[in-house]
């Protein structure tokens, strides 16, 4: 019987088959194997004395690693207009996962109705420059929902961000039902309080699975290799090939085309020095 793990929980997995969802384990031979389902995988399972099994799991196309899913296809990286506070950092951490996942990015900005200020608008249009698609949403009151709901079919699409921007309220319009809890923000620390514990899978429009996530407010980005780092940043792809040398790093080496494309304006610096906090991040780990 062939389904795919929509939850798991203390060893325990949810598989959702064309006609039921079915408690199941891993058979031991996955732990020799060191391969375990997580959300996201297709697999087959069997029934034995009233206890699901899984027999099975299929290669996947992809695996995130926070939030652990399999065969994502794209993200909606949610963020939110003055509460809690933006944080450029996390987002840009998140894009450059997502770009080395190879993944299809909508970055969404919730809570629209809220007063913005110059910065917040300022890395809106930094964001858009680089090419990503951008909807904006007032998710309490439902603005925007039609436009995300419109993407999610034939895709296991992410939801992720920072806890406290409204990801489980929007997950809610999009069932038409209130399955997640949502919560407030803190006001001492002007972040929200985590309401998903696990992730899950939630087949929300035909053909179209959401995971909503477990939100969190750091995400480490040194497993990605220094050469590759470069192509996870979109707008470096027209001058990358055009440095004087060869495996250019686009830091101190002279005459490269990027920090060229950076002095005429093409390329942000912000998002430009971003990508030299991060290399030397990965530079350092490592050394160690």
């Amino acid at each position: 019987m062939k389904g795919i793990v929509v939850k798991g929980i203390g060893g325990f997995y949810y598989i959702k088959t064309k006609d039921r969802t079915i408690e199941c384990k891993a058979r031991g031979k996955f732990r020799y194997s060191g391969l375990s389902p997580m959300v996201g995988d297709n697999v087959d399972i069997s029934i034995e004395r009233d206890q699901g099994v899984i027999d099975k799991i299929y290669p996947r196309i992809s695996q995130l690693k926070r939030p652990l899913v399999a065969n994502v296809t794209q993200v909606l990286v949610i963020f939110a207009f003055n509460h809690p506070k933006m944080n450029e950092d996390l987002l840009n951490r998140i894009l450059i996962n997502c770009e080395y996942s190879g993944l299809k990015i909508i970055v969404c900005f919730n809570k629209m109705d809220l007063p913005k200020n110059k910065v917040e608008l300022e890395l809106v249009d930094r964001i858009r420059s680089v090419g990503y698609e951008i909807l904006q949403l007032g998710a309490k009151k439902g603005y925007g929902i039609d436009a995300v709901r419109e993407k999610l079919s034939g895709n296991v699409t992410v939801l992720c961000g920072p806890s406290g921007v409204g990801k489980s309220t929007i997950l809610n319009f999009l069932c038409g039902k209130e399955l997640m809890k949502t919560g407030k923000v803190s006001e001492k620390l002007n972040r929200g309080k985590h309401t998903t514990r696990y992730s899950q899978l939630i087949e929300v429009v035909e053909k179209g699975f959401l995971v909503d996530t477990p939100g969190f407010s750091s995400l480490d980005t040194t497993d990605i290799p220094p050469e590759e780092l470069q192509y996870c940043f979109p707008e470096f792809m027209k001058s990358i090939g055009k440095c004087k040398f060869a495996g250019c790093f686009h830091y101190k080496e002279p005459k490269c085309a990027v920090k060229s494309s950076v002095e005429r304006g093409s390329i942000s610096s912000e998002r430009y020095n971003f990508y030299i906090k991060v290399l030397k991040e990965i530079f350092s780990h490592e050394r160690y």
